[in-house]
């Protein structure tokens, strides 16, 4: 409890106390018999009265000196007024101190709820140690630091900014970012995200981003903004509210004066007004919708997957078409020699050669057979001349070396099919899918290398839980070759069937290749308007070639780890650690939180329509209209936080 509840809750106790002796003592011989006690009666309950509800009072007076006449303060300032003037005095500190209670119950729970969002409001770096051009270190706020500066993270300190390793290594602690509870290794050369927990050894980075433009600011500024986009049913429930309350108090005013003037029983006919007011107020459905809401997106941020808003949450429980973006979504987006093919000599020789021509390029391609070279142990080739690497756009690179004894000239050509026939060289062709590099030393031909780009283990997942989840069609929408599309369609399909024997169907049910980004959008406009009052479609993508559709689509899904700040910025969902799986994660979480809020709203309006009935013909007490009001609050927050109970998988 915060030191505000435990103040409300020690003068609760304080003035349940003092009303339990008053009613002790009001049923005392000592009081039957004297008239002076009843007659001081009013002015000893009104001290556990002003005790538990003071506050009640002045925020009631200074809301109607505000034009805030309509609100559950007034009612139940009200309600007091009206159980006094009936000299209903032992109800009127019950009323009190039941609200009370129930109020408490609701602030506690509400702030259980939001201890999600809370912890991650907490990882925001308070520091950044700096290292001067002397190599002195001085504290700054994160603001305040440059792009470029050299910053030293201490074991167990937050990263500050995002940042290279420029010396040392590490384990940091991503759960606040990603969800995920296992450390990452960080070594020289990677780039580490702000947010991060540095492990145990000290880390000299430089920034690359300013603080306002790196993860952990991006990521906070999504959350804040995450409550001012609302949902269809909090904008119903607002605008509902907005109408309802002062018909229910015009209401009220007449169940109190017409049947009093018919039956001249006024203390009857007011008490019953005073209980249709208490009962009217629609805080349950004001605070436990919204609540449902924000207990769904904490879910979400739980498992590192944040939701730019509750109309967001609400869009993606309807998905039925989702589009995925190839590389970097469902492949990993990281160049990886698959296959060696050599002619005429042996493997480690051909990619040797390989090695050679790419060592100086920074080419993802390149640096994937230098990797591959690495990984195999091969020794680096020693040249013993002159060299000139020169590169042809959209076809290779050529490596001349001038042998400094004899002056003879080696061409090695290194580049895809195009860059062959162009130099007469014949190869044998390699129709294996992905990218296929040529080798040709000095005009004869010795092999080829395929290069492909490996598929997520975790899209073997993500399909088949979207289609569990409810979607009914998986598109894929790529910007490469038809033919390699088609084949990571095709892996992805046969390992879906090989890890799950009963599926049916295709993993992805249609492929369009080729893309340019406007095409990208024209086929997302394609299947909304396919499905247009049907359901919702998703695009996820994460390149900045992605970010027209990501806006065009009714759900933008970015991948926030790898993905470029366009495409997160544009982005309705954002995957903080590039899982396609937890797409359907956060679909169950959407959906389950859609059945609360709708159960919410039903069981509160279900029991105000009740308790309101009963109240109007007199068979509800003052006792009934609170739980009506409270009570029913109360339930439906706690059925609320039920969202917050999930695993990665989105399942509670």
């Amino acid at each position: 409890m915060s030191p505000k509840q435990k103040k409300i809750l020690y003068r609760i106790i304080a003035a349940g106390i003092i009303y339990a002796g008053i009613l002790i003592w009001s049923h005392t011989a000592v009081y039957e018999e004297n008239i002076e006690g009843k007659l001081v009666e009013p002015f000893i309950f009104l001290i556990p009265f002003l005790m538990a509800g003071y506050d009640i009072v002045i925020k009631a007076i200074k809301n109607i000196c505000h034009g805030q006449i309509f609100d559950e303060n007034f009612l139940m300032l009200i309600a007091g007024i009206g159980a006094y003037g009936i000299r209903e005095y032992s109800e009127a500190v019950a009323v009190i101190l039941f609200y009370q209670v129930g109020e408490l119950f609701q602030s506690y729970a509400v702030g259980k709820s939001r201890k999600s969002i809370s912890d991650l409001m907490d990882i925001c770096p308070e520091y950044a140690n700096v290292e001067n051009e002397d190599g002195t270190i001085e504290k700054m706020d994160p603001d305040d630091v440059e792009t470029g500066s050299i910053i030293v993270i201490k074991p167990g300190e937050r990263v500050p900014i995002d940042c290279v390793i420029l010396n040392g290594e590490s384990f940091l602690d991503t759960s606040a970012l990603t969800g995920e509870s296992v450390p990452r290794r960080g070594c020289e050369g990677d780039e580490i995200y702000s947010g991060s927990i540095n492990g145990s050894g000290l880390l000299k980075c430089r920034t690359t981003k300013e603080y306002e433009d790196s993860t952990i600011s991006k990521i906070l500024e999504m959350v804040e903004n995450a409550s001012s986009r609302k949902s269809r049913h909090e904008n119903f429930i607002h605008r509902f509210a907005k109408y309802y309350t002062p018909i229910v108090t015009i209401a009220a005013i007449i169940l109190a004066v017409i049947p009093s003037l018919i039956t001249g029983d006024w203390a009857e006919w007011i008490k019953r007004a005073c209980t249709f007011l208490v009962i009217s107020c629609p805080c349950a459905l004001v605070i436990s919708v919204p609540m449902g809401f924000f207990s769904g997106i904490g879910a979400a941020s739980s498992i590192g997957v944040l939701v730019k808003g509750s109309n967001h949450l609400e869009a993606v429980a309807d998905v039925k078409t989702i589009c995925f973006d190839k590389t970097g979504t469902l492949t990993k987006g990281e160049f990886k020699v698959n296959g060696i093919y050599p002619d005429g000599i042996s493997e480690d020789e051909l990619l040797g050669l390989a090695e050679l021509a790419e060592r100086n390029s920074t080419h993802p391609i390149a640096v994937a057979i230098c990797k591959a070279a690495r990984d195999r142990k091969i020794p680096e080739a020693a040249i013993d001349g002159k060299t000139e690497i020169s590169e042809i756009a959209g076809q290779g690179v050529i490596l001349t070396v001038l042998d400094n004894d004899s002056c003879e000239k080696r061409i090695i050509l290194l580049g895809n099919e195009k860059m062959m026939q162009a130099n007469d060289i014949c190869v044998k062709k390699n129709d294996l899918p992905g990218t296929i590099v040529y080798l040709a030393d000095n005009g004869r031909f010795m092999g080829s290398i395929l290069i492909s780009d490996s598929i997520k283990p975790e899209s073997i997942e993500a399909l088949v839980e979207l289609k569990q989840a409810g979607v009914e069609k998986c598109v894929l929408l790529t910007g490469d070759r038809k033919e390699q599309a088609e084949s990571v369609c095709s892996s992805i399909h046969e390992s879906v069937v090989k890890k799950h024997p009963g599926f049916t169907g295709k993993a992805i049910d249609e492929v369009a290749a080729e893309l340019f980004p406007q095409d990208k959008v024209k086929a997302v406009e394609r299947f909304i308007g396919e499905l247009t009052g049907k359901g919702k479609v998703a695009f996820a993508g994460d390149g900045i070639n992605d970010s027209p559709v990501l806006t065009r689509a009714d759900v933008g899904i970015a991948m926030g780890s790898l993905g470029s700040d366009a495409a997160i910025e544009a982005a309705d969902v954002v995957i903080m650690d590039d899982n396609p799986a937890k797409i359907a994660a956060v679909m169950k979480i959407a959906g389950k939180t859609l059945r609360i809020v709708k159960e919410n709203i039903f069981f509160a309006l279900g029991v105000k329509l009740l308790v309101l009935v009963l109240g109007a013909v007199g068979i509800a007490s003052m006792w009934a209209a609170v739980f009506a009001d409270v009570g029913v609050a109360v339930l439906a927050i706690l059925n609320s936080m039920r969202a917050l109970k999930v695993d990665n998988t989105g399942i509670a």
